[in-house]
């Protein structure tokens, strides 16, 4: 298993992005993949 460590910028980025995580019942890693997936979305290879 490959273990990724997150800095944030700040508490206000972190927290907003906790809040997003919750409100859409997803894990820290399941909000990256959704990222992921809007990033290759938006941008075709």
């Amino acid at each position: 298993m490959v273990e990724v460590r997150i800095e944030f910028d700040d508490e206000e980025q972190y927290v907003r992005l906790k809040e997003l995580k919750k409100r859409r019942g997803l894990t820290w890693k399941g909000l990256l993949l959704e990222g992921e997936k809007k990033v290759r979305e938006d941008i075709p290879e």
